[in-house]
């Protein structure tokens, strides 16, 4: 993973929250932590705490990243927000990175395995998934990224046909979340990744990049997949 800029990527889309540089000399410098209901106070000192660890000053980064979603509504709404404003004063463009790709990205970097299901517990009774295969140097999605009850998600493999590919990995909240979707996808490998992180964001960011899909601050976006956000949580899912 090498890049020719500054870049700086955050996320805070889930109850985890992360900050994540990568120098143009390919030094990670990187913090990642559990921080529910906390993002807006911790976010920007653990920017500094990071760029100054990477020896650099905020002026040094040329691109900013960010989880662009899906995840918590709230939480994907303050990381863009942040990123926007360092974008703004800063004069710089951004990319954003699907939380599920980086889970996927993270999986792959740490073991190998081509074929990852992401899954997080969306609340409401549903999950946001997707299937990710590694395809020249980052995990690509397959089909789309959907917004589903567990329950609807298996009927889809199940009268769609779809094959589960054996020896996949799971990644994310919401194989534990809903035990009949872990038994169903029971060919493949349950992981301790559970939240995406900003320091597995750059390979898709550098690809993103490459591309010339970075955009100015103005035209950053979130994905929710839902079209409409409802409040109305399950019993223990508050």
């Amino acid at each position: 993973m090498s890049s020719s800029l500054n870049i700086l990527c955050i996320d805070s889309s889930t109850e985890a929250c992360s900050v994540a540089v990568l120098t143009k000399q390919a030094e990670l410098h990187q913090r990642f932590m559990l921080a529910p209901r906390e993002h807006t106070q911790k976010i920007l000192p653990t920017v500094d705490d990071v760029i100054k660890e990477a020896q650099l000053n905020l002026s040094d980064i040329d691109v900013i990243a960010y989880g662009q979603g899906p995840g918590s509504f709230t939480g994907v709404r303050i990381g863009i927000s942040i990123a926007q404003g360092l974008a703004f004063g800063l004069e710089k463009k951004m990319v954003g990175i699907s939380t599920l790709q980086a889970m996927a990205q993270q999986a792959f970097t740490e073991t190998k395995c081509e074929s990852v299901y992401a899954a997080i517990d969306a609340r409401m009774g549903e999950v946001y998934f997707a299937h990710y295969l590694y395809l020249d140097g980052v995990m690509q999605l397959q089909n789309k990224e959907i917004v589903i009850q567990p329950d609807s998600l298996i009927e889809v493999f199940k009268t769609q046909s779809q094959n589960m590919i054996e020896n996949s990995l799971l990644v994310g909240t919401g194989w534990s979340a809903y035990p009949q979707l872990l038994s169903f996808f029971e060919i493949a490998k349950i992981t301790e990744i559970l939240y995406p992180d900003a320091a597995y964001m750059f390979d898709e960011a550098i690809k993103l990049i490459s591309e010339g899909a970075a955009v100015e601050p103005e035209l950053a976006t979130p994905v929710y997949l839902r079209d409409t956000v409802t409040w109305k949580k399950l019993p223990g899912r508050e």
